[in-house]
């Protein structure tokens, strides 16, 4: 046979009505046993598999599956968001399908079209589209819609974050207390919500303690560890270089981790989004953590609330950061 079987196929194999079959793999419980037990050895022989999404729909029920819509999957951070949010899901009965925009606000469009058609319950998205207005029609049909990471815009919809201008703020206030007014400031790009706030939280502290803002000391677009790197490197050639460095996430934590180590710099580190093997930086690193797992689950669970019915008004919840100590010393660990 080629394709995949249909019920077609086994209704002929069996030789039974395709209403038969129909009721078989329902788990009708009038069909006869002996007709039972032929139309499930069609289906064991030729392999066939009930699409459960089209049944569902035929039956005007619904999926049982929420959309995830996140930007990098090389990042171990959504990857740890993904888990929390499938964890909810699973609890309630429900599959997450999980996908990734790459930060283009066209394929995240698509993507969010896409699974609106195939009628999820709900999205949780991590936004990169400027205008999220596209969605309400599908909000007025009742998909319900969660911002995670990201605020949405052009759209009322709940949005759970985590305090970025806190941490950033709070991340160069440490680096000012120990000693520091030049402080190196590696940024992804400004157009991502996250950036901006995590600027805004370092600027605040810089001004408030009068250190050096050089536009020198800035860099957008890092976005992979070789462009943290490369970043540094160019900040350590300046007549008067950094003594410190804020990396925006913990990819760029990686490469800016990398070329200190590699040119013997004396540069204390300060990176946002703890990472697994963290601990096992070459040197001392602080890192701007906040829980990753709550994030996805309060999501879900909000994401829940409105596929339940509950119509209460959108809000924004901003979840705390904490500093907290990463990386050995190789002159003080034990050989």
């Amino acid at each position: 046979m080629i394709g995949r079987p249909t019920m077609n196929d086994v209704a002929s194999d069996a030789g039974v009505s395709l209403k038969t079959v129909s009721r078989v793999v329902n788990n009708v419980a009038t069909v006869d046993p002996e007709l039972v037990a032929k139309v499930f050895a069609s289906i064991k022989s030729l392999g066939y598999r009930r699409n459960g999404i089209a049944a569902s729909l035929r039956a005007g029920g619904e999926t049982r599956m929420i959309g995830l819509i996140t930007e990098d999957l090389s990042n171990t951070f959504y990857i740890t968001l993904a888990s929390a949010v499938a964890k909810v899901a699973r609890a309630r009965g429900f599959q997450v399908i999980m996908a990734s925009s790459e930060e283009d606000p066209e394929i995240e469009r698509e993507l969010a079209l896409d699974l609106c058609q195939r009628r999820v319950s709900g999205l949780l998205v991590v936004p990169t589209s400027a205008d999220h207005h596209y969605l309400q029609a599908e909000m007025d049909l009742g998909v319900a819609v969660v911002f995670i990471d990201r605020p949405g815009s052009g759209l009322d919809a709940d949005a759970i974050l985590v305090d970025n201008q806190g941490g950033a703020r709070s991340a160069v206030e440490r680096l000012i207390s120990n000693g520091h007014r030049r402080i190196g400031l590696l940024m992804d790009s400004l157009s991502i919500y996250t950036m901006r706030e995590r600027l805004a939280g370092a600027r605040d502290a810089l001004a408030a303690a009068g250190a050096d803002d050089d536009p020198a000391l800035l860099v957008e677009n890092v976005h992979a560890p070789d462009d943290a790197a490369s970043a540094v490197r160019a900040m350590l050639d300046l007549a008067e270089p950094p003594t410190a460095i804020l990396c925006g996430n913990n990819r760029s934590t990686i490469g800016a981790v990398e070329e200190v180590w590699r040119s013997r710099a004396s540069i204390e580190i300060v990176g946002f989004d703890d990472f697994e093997m963290s601990r096992l930086l070459p040197q001392p690193v602080t890192i701007v953590d906040y829980d990753t797992s709550a994030l996805g689950t309060r999501a879900a669970e909000r994401l829940f609330d409105r596929i339940d019915g509950i119509a209460s008004e959108p809000f924004e919840q901003l979840l705390p950061t904490h500093l907290v100590d990463r990386g050995v010393s190789w002159a003080l660990a034990p050989s």
